[in-house]
């Protein structure tokens, strides 16, 4: 059984895949590995971790501008997350998503981290304004 909330639209798109949930913010700068899509970030609760076609939820981003950057470079690379759920998007994140053409959205209706898991099937619709959860174990819910 699924599970939709509404969302604000940050990035307009439509992504889908697995949830990777993380509770740190992310750096984009200088913490990942642009050509494989992976976390870098000494310590950081994702390090080793490829977000590359999966759902990325984490609170928001940090660091500097160019952050901006390597967003939209893992989008030309093909390495991105199918979309980026956030607490609250900054403009760091807002910026490479938008050139990158990634799915972004935050302030969801449901604190996400209460209701989405690593392994869950979300679906994000940066268009319509929801957030669609199917919980690991169970068949992701086919298109509307």
């Amino acid at each position: 059984m699924s599970q939709t909330v509404a969302c604000r639209p940050i990035s307009k798109g439509v992504g889908e895949g697995e949830a990777l949930v993380c509770r740190q913010p992310i750096g984009f700068n200088f913490g990942v590995d642009v050509p494989n899509g992976v976390i870098t970030e000494h310590n950081h609760q994702l390090e080793g971790k490829s977000f590359r076609g999966k759902v990325l939820l984490f609170p928001h981003g940090k660091g500097s501008t160019g952050g901006s950057y390597v967003v939209y470079q893992v989008a030309c690379e093909g390495t991105a997350p199918a979309a980026i759920i956030n607490l609250n998007t900054e403009t760091i994140i807002a910026v490479g998503a938008i050139m990158g053409k990634i799915p972004v959205v935050d302030h969801l209706e449901t604190d996400p981290f209460s209701i989405i898991e690593d392994g869950d099937w979300v679906k994000v619709d940066a268009i319509r304004g929801t957030v669609t959860v199917t919980k690991k174990g169970e068949l992701p819910h086919e298109a509307d």
